[in-house]
């Protein structure tokens, strides 16, 4: 079986050989897979972002220092379930050293011409990236998102 194929049998977990499969599972190994998905999910959205980060970077006119970060406030979004923080598609702060830039919180919501912006202007597989890992792993208003060029990590901080 191809990795594709095994993939979008696990996409659809009500189907018959899934299904069957899953059922016969003990609740232990299924607590594990289930763990294990999610954090190899987790893990496959953090390189999205940092793949999408460093095209961003590359297209950037630079002084001649290479990009050491980048760095992502929070934002909130009213869904029909309430507010929810989530992470902003834009990057907040491009640092060549290794030092965390000046990065006060400042509350902003994502409404309005803000939505809008974002709608047009940002990049839609870096919003997906982020929006992913804000539902994995929610952040708090004052969280910021570091992404470590060189390294390819990408950490929560508090500034």
């Amino acid at each position: 079986m191809k990795p594709l194929d095994l993939a979008q049998m696990l996409a659809a977990p009500t189907d018959s050989p899934v299904r069957d499969t899953l059922r016969r599972l003990a609740p232990r190994s299924l607590d594990a897979l289930i763990i294990e998905a999610l954090s190899a999910t987790e893990e496959a959205w953090r390189q999205v972002a940092v793949d999408r980060v460093l095209e961003f970077v590359a297209e950037q006119p630079g002084d001649g220092r290479p990009v050491v970060a980048a760095y992502f406030t929070t934002t909130e979004r009213r869904t029909a379930d309430g507010m929810h923080v989530g992470w902003s598609s834009f990057v907040a702060a491009l640092a060549s050293t290794e030092d965390v830039p000046d990065l006060r919180h400042t509350r902003t919501t994502a409404v309005g011409e803000a939505a809008l912006a974002e709608e047009v202007f940002a990049d839609p597989e870096l919003t997906d990236a982020l929006n992913r890992l804000a539902a994995l792993d929610p952040p708090g208003h004052e969280d910021v998102l570091r992404i470590h060029l060189p390294t390819r990590q990408v950490t929560r901080v508090k500034p």
